[in-house]
């Protein structure tokens, strides 16, 4: 068969495998009496028998959920398939013959039962395409606001600071002017003082002399010589001095509001804080059309996906050794061109394009797909002993993120559409696939089918298409499994041969989804609805053991191995 054979084989699967036993054919049919997905070959066998032919059988899509089973409170042995129009509560067949209901209208509770679901479903959708989205797009711009307002109150502190700065420096230099005038009138009264106190002293001296002069006069011998000085000398007066009159300092006229005209002020401006504008929701006739961002992005990927088709071959366009590991299990790359690989003994190295190794962590991960990139370029991978999940943001900050508290964690993936983190996870014989929200919040558990039985066994590796559908690579079972967003069975891939051993699985931008069959040494194209497309990479494009694969940016392949720690990268769009 060629590598890009459109034909459909005949035991390609499509959505679900025919419920008749040993039939094995496509599902496309329901039987809502029996709650059976049918194939065409079987609708027709059912239609044609005479216990069946009355039921309903309609395309799967169209199929009625089956109503779960649930005992009546007040007949336990009785199933509650009715519902009480009038009190509008379910009620089981004995019930009707009771005075409470006596005379009241009753219809099937299987048909109001999945009414309501799908009215659930619907909100689900619109919840996940439009609510949360929209909040988280607000999330961010307020964020963005936050760091807008601290610097812009940064620059107002700093202006404040400088109005300050140059303010006292103009009152220092004002105030060192008035300070140099002062001690100039101070250098010139105690000059004056001085003087004066010069003079005095000359005084006091000139008084101290007369005293002796006179005590030399106390003598009888002296006294005409008394008379006559004392008639020709008189005591000089005491030297006129003056009081200094000091300047006088008259404080400056200012109060609060003229400090406030020359510091400038703030002002907080009366306007009402304008709305934030919310972009309306937009429905069709078949399903709620994204909003905002997620609508931008899938503009996006229709722009490509009209520009990108499958290549009539595939090319290899490099590979490169990863140091520190013997294999490699599991890539993981970033849009910086960043790129993680594990092998199966705890071993997570970062390397660039070239093969450098940039930084190696010791974890307890083995072969499953355990570590993956976000939308902010942060990588998360988990610690599967501890059971919880660790955060390693570009600067290479490493904290936890999510216990997963009795499960175990298994595999790991971000989605690109909004941010959530899905986990498969298993306790004892129990499997789930876990959605948490950006911030660690559990939203969704992904575990049964409409039937009750179990969806998953050991959900090895896991990714989203660009639908949001969530595929997981179960080896155990064996199969890739397909569930919608709200968490409905889609499909189950179970290869193209008796045996069919899916490890590593990943989508593109145009809806394919690659999963690598270990059996084979194979990697297998199927379109987003399951059916089988080709044998995309086997030992003739020189992969000999693919184990994972992983789609970057630029729409390139990337194949890591299980016997060798060689990454190869293949072009296969065009």
């Amino acid at each position: 068969m060629a590598l890009f054979e459109t034909k459909i084989p005949p035991d390609a699967q499509h959505y679900l495998v025919c419920g008749t036993e040993d039939c094995g054919r496509n599902c496309q049919f329901y039987c809502n009496d029996c709650h059976q997905p049918m194939c065409e070959q079987c609708r027709d066998e059912h239609q044609k028998n005479e216990k069946t032919k009355n039921h309903e059988v309609v395309p799967y899509k169209q199929r009625k959920r089956q109503l779960p089973v649930e005992k009546c409170k007040i007949h336990p042995t009785k199933e509650m398939v009715l519902l009480c129009e009038e009190c509008q509560i379910p009620i089981c067949y004995k019930c009707t013959a009771t005075k409470e209901h006596r005379g009241h209208a009753f219809t099937d509770l299987e048909i109001d039962f999945d009414e309501k679901v799908s009215l659930c479903h619907e909100e689900i959708a619109k919840i996940r395409n439009y609510f949360e989205p929209t909040s988280q797009d607000l999330k961010k711009e307020i964020a963005d606001d936050v760091t807008e307002i601290m610097k812009i109150m940064d620059g107002i502190r700093t202006a404040m600071k400088a109005e300050a700065e140059a303010v006292k420096k103009l009152v220092n230099t004002v105030t060192s002017k008035n300070i140099k005038q002062v001690d100039k009138i101070e250098k010139s009264l105690l000059e004056t003082l001085n003087g004066q106190n010069q003079e005095i002293d000359d005084y006091i001296n000139y008084l101290n002399d007369l005293i002796k002069t006179f005590y030399g006069y106390l003598s009888p011998s002296n006294i005409d010589q008394i008379r006559l000085n004392l008639q020709s000398e008189s005591i000089r007066p005491i030297p006129i001095t003056s009081k200094p009159v000091p300047p006088v300092f008259t404080a400056g006229q200012y109060s609060r509001e003229d400090v406030a005209k020359l510091l400038g002020r703030i002002t907080d401006p009366n306007t009402k804080p304008e709305n934030r504008k919310i972009k309306p929701m937009e429905t069709d006739s078949t399903q709620l059309k994204p909003t905002g961002k997620q609508r931008k992005q899938n503009r996006e990927k229709s722009d490509v996906k009209q520009t990108l088709s499958l290549s009539s071959s595939v090319t290899k366009v490099r590979e490169y050794k990863v140091p520190g590991v013997g294999r490699v299990y599991h890539i993981s790359v970033g849009k910086s061109g960043r790129l993680w690989a594990s092998d199966n003994i705890g071993n997570l190295v970062q390397t660039d394009q070239q093969g450098n190794q940039l930084q190696k962590i010791k974890t307890s991960g083995e072969d499953e797909s355990y570590h993956t990139f976000t939308q902010d370029g942060d990588l998360i991978y988990k610690d599967k002993h501890e059971k919880f999940i660790n955060r390693i943001t570009p600067g290479n900050t490493i904290t936890q993120f999510i216990k997963t508290g009795d499960w175990l964690p298994l595999s790991l993936y971000s989605s690109h559409i909004n941010g959530d983190l899905l986990i498969g996870m298993v306790k004892n014989r129990e499997a789930k696939v876990t959605r948490y929200n950006k911030t660690g919040t559990e939203i969704q558990n992904i575990q049964r089918d409409n039937k009750g039985q179990p969806l998953y066994k050991y959900p090895y590796y896991i990714t989203e298409n660009i639908n949001g559908d969530v595929c997981v690579s179960d080896w155990s079972k064996p199969a890739v499994v397909v569930v919608d967003t709200s968490g409905q069975h889609m499909f189950s891939y179970t290869g193209q041969g008796s045996e069919f051993a899916p490890y590593g699985i990943c989508t593109d931008v145009l809806g394919h989804i690659l999963v690598c069959d270990s059996f084979s040494a194979t990697v297998h194209l199927l379109d987003q609805d399951g059916q089988f497309l080709s044998l995309l990479l086997a030992e003739q494009q020189g992969v000999y053991g693919p184990r994972i694969v992983c789609v970057d940016d630029e729409n390139n392949l990337w194949v890591g191995q299980s016997n060798t720690n060689t990454v190869k990268v293949y072009k296969y769009l065009q």
